[in-house]
């Protein structure tokens, strides 16, 4: 049996998948069963991470865990890392994040500073474990579906920000191969996960374009104005414009180097931004 945190999102949803097709059983944890659209071969459970109810039920019989810090924050990803340890679980995989470098630095940024903190929660947790590093989701383009829907003007403050979006199914395939894996060959490894190109932020607003057919651009506005839009009830303003700068940085280099994890942990190259925009073409359209 193997439990899925944040079942519904992005990752979560094609890793059940994933994992349903290599034949593991899947409890995928969600706040909605009703409305969570899931395989029926999948367990799905109700389950408020951030609520006051024990968390060891959702893991009993359970051999491995992929923990989403997304799925209830990072207080309640500790707790369920606490509930594993008791309920017996063996492995947990966790959706971390390419900001935390094992550095001084990861305690200066929010997102490394969260994601870290979860990291070591989990290293000290003694459970076998496997840390998958994304962050420049290709998926965080969906924020501008709105605006190519609308008008096709994407407002961003760094139109040559660069960086190497990376598909959720990449991501999902990666987690999955390290919650199924029997070699060992995947545990204490922290994996950098990236897409197969640097790209700016105007080619990937163009990319969509070319997926849908629309004619797209980009229009530079200030950094205060990309936080503004970026923050909301779970992503603080001072977070956002922190991320903001972040991709100011990366537009004379990218803030990190393409990644071949997906090929080396798979056996297949990683899946390019311009085949997310025609697997996303509709959200855009």
């Amino acid at each position: 049996m193997i439990v899925v945190t944040g079942a519904t999102g992005n990752i979560g949803r094609v890793l059940v998948r994933r994992l349903l097709a290599e034949g593991a059983a899947v409890r995928a944890l969600t706040r909605d069963p009703a409305r969570a659209g899931l395989p029926a071969e999948a367990e799905t459970v109700r389950a408020d991470l951030t609520g006051a109810d024990a968390l060891e039920p959702l893991l009993a019989g359970a051999e491995a865990l992929f923990l989403n810090l997304a799925a209830g924050g990072d207080h309640a990803a500790a707790a369920l890392t606490e509930a594993a340890v008791r309920a017996g679980v063996r492995r947990i995989v966790l959706n971390s994040s390419m900001a935390v470098t094992d550095t001084p630095d990861d305690d200066a940024h929010h997102i490394a500073r969260l994601h870290a903190g979860l990291e070591r929660a989990v290293r000290d947790s003694g459970l076998e474990w496997t840390f998958v590093r994304g962050g420049n989701y290709a998926t965080n383009a969906l924020a501008w579906a709105p605006a190519i829907r609308t008008s096709g003007v994407v407002r961003d403050a760094h139109p040559d920000a660069r960086g190497v979006p990376v598909h959720e199914a990449d991501l999902a395939d990666v987690a999955a191969t390290a919650l199924l894996d029997r070699s060992g060959a995947h545990l204490g490894q922290a994996y950098l996960v990236t897409g197969p190109a640097e790209l700016t932020v105007a080619q990937q607003v163009a990319e969509i374009g070319r997926a849908t057919g629309k004619e797209t651009r980009v229009e530079q506005i200030s950094e205060e104005a990309a936080a503004e839009a970026m923050a909301g009830p779970h992503f603080p303003k001072e977070a956002a414009l922190e991320l903001v700068r972040m991709f100011g940085r990366a537009v004379d280099a990218p803030a990190f180097p393409v990644s071949d994890a997906v090929e080396r942990i798979t056996g297949r190259p990683a899946r390019t931004f311009a085949q997310w925009a025609r697997d996303h073409a509709a959200d855009f359209s």
